[in-house]
Parts: C-alpha cells; sequence; structure tokens
C-alpha cells in the first residue's frame, strides 16, 4: 500500500505523487483511492487501491535505472510492423505493460516512424502520450525538470 507523498506511476498515465487517499462511493460501492498528482500539467487521478497490482500501478524507478534507460535509447532495435493496425495494439500493450524500457522502445519507434513516412493521428497521439509517461517517470525519480529531461531524450533520440 502506497502513502501520501510517495512517487508511483500508473502506466497509462505516467508519474506522479500520492496527493491523499479517500473513500468515494461509485455505483454503490465505497473504495478508498489514490489522488495522484500529476506533475506534467497538473492533472488528478483517481486510482482504486483495491486493485494497484492488476493496473500495473508501482513505485517510480530510482535515478540511476532511469540514466540506464536513456542511455540505452540509441541502442534500442525496433522493427516497424508495417500494418498500423497490428503496430498501434503492439505498441499499446508496451506503453500498458508499465515497462519503462518498453516505453522507450514505442517513443523510439514512432519517432523513426515519423522521420520516414509521418505519423496518423492516432500514433502522432500515442507518441506525445508514451513521451509524457517517460518523461514524467525521470523527472521524478531524478528530480529534475521536464524542460531537461526532454531535452536529454531528443539528444538520445537523435
Amino acid at each position: 500500500m502506497f502513502q501520501v507523498g510517495d512517487k508511483i506511476v500508473h502506466p497509462m498515465h505516467g508519474a506522479g505523487i500520492v496527493d491523499s487517499i479517500v473513500q468515494k462511493k461509485v455505483n454503490g460501492v465505497v473504495r478508498e483511492y489514490y489522488v495522484l498528482k500529476l506533475p506534467v500539467g497538473g492533472m488528478l487521478v483517481m486510482i482504486p487501491t483495491h486493485n494497484c497490482e492488476e493496473i500495473g500501478v508501482r513505485p517510480v524507478i530510482p535515478g540511476e535505472e532511469a540514466d540506464r534507460v536513456l542511455a540505452a535509447i540509441p541502442e534500442i532495435q525496433v522493427e516497424i510492423t508495417q500494418n498500423w493496425n497490428q503496430r498501434y495494439r503492439e505498441n499499446m500493450l508496451r506503453i500498458k505493460s508499465g515497462d519503462l524500457m518498453e516505453v522507450a522502445r514505442v517513443v523510439k519507434s514512432l519517432v523513426q516512424r515519423d522521420g520516414e513516412r509521418g505519423l496518423s493521428t492516432g500514433e502522432r497521439k500515442m507518441l506525445h502520450s508514451a513521451k509524457q509517461i517517460l518523461i514524467s517517470e525521470i523527472v521524478l525519480s531524478q528530480d529534475s525538470s521536464y524542460e531537461a529531461v526532454e531535452a536529454r531524450l531528443d539528444r538520445a533520440l537523435s
């Protein structure tokens, strides 16, 4: 169980800090929720405490591991599936896995595809979302600024 002030990651929304733990009645059932405050955009996400494990909520990675992820990006091998629908599903599964290296793989493959052929609107949104997830966790793991981490990511991708 997480506590107020813990830095945690939601696979689909990125990293944030547990702002509070509240009880809410939804569909007639009272449950506890973590209120996760995301540093990017200041958005609040409510996560049911009872199924955090199923969702894939986890603590933010240590700073050294974040460095390893950024350092590994230039070496990540990506194979780009030609079928748009299949490629989208594969990338969505990678993001949902919660594995930061898999999110980095999605970012790299979409950036490469954008440079070669351009992206559809759906893939452009996915790239934006995957970058936010990746950057938000590194920002919290290293107490760094969004801009600094984004610049490091851009260097790793070029």
